[in-house]
């Protein structure tokens, strides 16, 4: 069921100019929002609440870009350039959102707001696999099997939101310890975070 929020935007929208509202204060938080998950994954939230937190992340697009729309606006660049006018705004709409949501990410990895502020990446299960770093991998299953195998170029972990899973691309036999052969004609290895007791990286 839609909310009162969601429903009236649903009915009202195609309005000229509720259209227009809806473009200059959703789209741009909109993509900023979309942006910072690609690089962050997390939890999926419903459409009221990310509405909300569009519009406000569009006043903040806005607040940013103030000072240069009112030298755009004080200028006669919309009678001379009309087509550089109008490139300025797309720029402010379209491209500001997705800079604002790079230096964000770029910002987050600054040390005094990892001391102060929580860390973007929820999971340690996203924080080791996101890197891309190949590791020989030892995977402990609840049951008290061993499985093991290569995280490779070619070995892929499913990240936030979704369930931990992994694949490794070589699996390897487990013996004392250690990985010592790599199981003939295997295909690569998948397992499932439910059943993973805990995992042992080792370098590559």
């Amino acid at each position: 069921m839609l909310s009162p929020v969601m429903t009236g935007i649903k009915m009202d929208i195609w309005q000229t100019d509720k259209l227009f509202l809806f473009i200059a204060f959703v789209i741009p938080g909109f993509i900023s929002i979309k942006c910072y998950q690609l690089f962050h994954p997390g939890v999926v939230r419903n459409a009221a609440d990310q509405v909300v937190d569009a519009i406000a992340y569009s006043c903040i697009n806005y607040a940013l870009f103030l000072w240069l729309i009112f030298a755009v606006e004080a200028s006669a660049l919309r009678a001379v350039h009309p087509k550089l006018y109008g490139m300025f705004y797309v720029m402010v709409l379209l491209v500001g959102p997705v800079i604002w949501a790079v230096m964000w990410k770029w910002m987050r990895s600054w040390q005094v707001f990892q001391k102060n502020a929580p860390h973007p990446t929820a999971k340690p299960w996203d924080f080791v696999f996101q890197q891309r770093k190949p590791y020989w991998i030892i995977v402990h299953l609840k049951g008290g099997s061993v499985l093991g195998g290569l995280y490779g170029a070619k070995s892929f972990a499913s990240s936030a939101p979704s369930p931990e899973q992994i694949y490794l691309e070589q699996e390897w036999v487990v013996e004392n310890g250690g990985l010592v052969r790599a199981v003939e004609s295997s295909a690569g290895l998948l397992v499932s975070g439910s059943e993973i007791a805990h995992i042992e990286f080792r370098q590559y």
